[in-house]
């Protein structure tokens, strides 16, 4: 069955790659004729580019968090405008090209899979990953160290998990789930004493907010340890939340009241209406 399956994909991927070839090289003309003929593209530099890419980086995560693949189609199609365009403003100073580029790529990933393009055993998913840290170390000649590649600029809690999976590559990890749950307790004791069981005139901030932070960390261990992506089941809440509210917002509204003029009693009413409703968007997120 599974070599079935290889065939059939291969069968797929050659009937397709001339038709994806040839709308890649479309779309590298057109951008081609934007840079020279269109004010604003050609404006445009590596810099001016950066934030729109982030923006359009977030789009493509919300499309997936909706499961809307329609959506994802055209995010998708907007990035790889952007990533385009960076290999056209480089090779305009001469530097490199998409080519270069693409052909980088390929190299990195076929010297990072050797369990597929060499001798290399690798037979789950955990050994993969650390082959691949050990590999990209190996790469960087060690001089950063094993947490030197985490962007400085990711959003802590993406970099909480990035910092632990990288450490886990190295060998530096908890053996059980359980050891890193007791952490958890304990680090949510910590945090306990010092924001003085609720009296925040007898708080340390500073102190405070690292105990916080040390509880918020060995948490995103923890959903490491237990399958769970914790940016995503953190979105999953948001969202929950954000429904909820907007019904609270409109049920008021419907009933001709203010949320100002409610009290929380009353507000806890539609709060729980909404919980009944189960409609929360995205609940297959």
């Amino acid at each position: 069955m599974e070599n079935s399956a290889l065939d059939s994909n291969a069968l797929l991927n050659d009937a397709r790659r001339p038709t994806q070839l040839e709308a890649f090289g479309r779309l590298l003309d057109v951008l081609d004729r934007l840079r020279v003929e269109c004010p604003w593209d050609k404006k445009q530099t590596l810099q001016t580019l950066r934030h729109l890419t982030i923006e359009e980086t977030y789009e493509i995560s919300d499309a997936i968090l909706r499961d809307d693949l329609p959506d994802l189609k055209k995010e998708l199609g907007d990035v790889m405008l952007h990533l385009i365009f960076y290999a056209r403003i480089a090779a305009e100073k001469g530097v490199f090209d998409i080519a270069d580029v693409l052909n980088a790529q390929c190299e990195k990933l076929i010297y990072r899979h050797p369990h597929i393009y060499g001798d290399a055993k690798a037979d789950d998913e955990e050994a993969v990953k650390r082959n691949w840290e050990q590999l990209k170390l190996k790469e960087k000649g060690n001089d950063k160290g094993v947490l030197g590649g985490v962007p400085t600029s990711l959003p802590a809690l993406v970099k909480a998990m990035r910092v632990q999976e990288k450490a886990r590559g190295a060998g530096f990890d908890w053996e059980q789930p359980e050891q890193v749950w007791e952490k958890v307790k304990e680090e949510l004791g910590e945090f306990g004493d010092e924001y003085s069981h609720g009296n925040p005139e007898q708080m340390n901030a500073e102190r405070a907010a690292d105990e916080f932070g040390d509880l918020l960390f060995s948490l995103v261990n923890f959903a490491r340890f237990a399958g769970i992506n914790p940016e995503e089941a953190l979105e999953r809440t948001n969202r929950k939340f954000i429904s909820r509210f907007q019904y609270l917002e409109s049920a008021a509204t419907a009933n001709g009241q203010r949320l100002a003029d409610l009290s929380l009693a009353e507000m806890d009413v539609y709060w729980e209406q909404a919980k009944r409703r189960g409609s929360e968007p995205n609940s297959a997120i």
